[in-house]
């Protein structure tokens, strides 16, 4: 029976090498020198240091640039956390890369082939949705419906057997 797998996979060598990128640029900017602004990459989690918020703002544009270059789509960046401030005028930000599929999404991914006409079902297996039918112009259609339906995750689709 045909199928595929649905999931949320960032490519971490190009989030790794945007990260870099992007520490070059910081170490060579004029508006950032004597400044302890930086980025660092820890297992799937940016920290982002810098002397105050505005300048947290051009890291982050910076970083957002080179990630854009390196064909890394930013829908992967959970940039949900707080500004924290830390000793003396120093600020840090916490921005945690998305990998697996959260089990909201999954449930909307599942609901959202229920609703459809399409004879297909969606299972949740971990942290990816695995969607099988009859036909393969069906699952190409259930592919549509889920990029429509879920604008905000950057899903990919793999694991397609026929």
């Amino acid at each position: 029976m045909p199928s595929f797998d649905t999931v949320l996979e960032p490519n971490l060598v190009e989030v790794r090498n945007a990260v870099d990128q992007s520490a070059k640029e910081i170490a060579t900017r004029f508006d950032f020198k004597g400044s302890s602004s930086r980025v660092e990459l820890k297992e799937k989690e940016l920290t982002i240091w810098a002397d105050s918020d505005f300048q947290i703002g051009q890291v982050m544009d910076i970083l957002l640039a080179k990630m854009t270059k390196r064909n890394v789509d930013v829908r992967f960046l959970d940039r949900s956390a707080k500004v924290e401030k830390i000793g003396g005028d120093k600020v840090k930000q916490m921005i945690v890369v998305k990998s697996g599929i959260d089990t909201e999404t999954a449930k909307k991914i599942q609901t959202a082939m229920k609703q459809s006409k399409l004879k297909v079902q969606a299972a949740i297996q971990g942290e990816s949705v695995r969607i099988t039918g009859a036909k393969r112009d069906e699952l190409q259609a259930a592919m549509a419906l889920v990029r429509k339906e879920i604008p905000d995750a950057p899903l990919s689709f793999d694991n397609f057997r026929d």
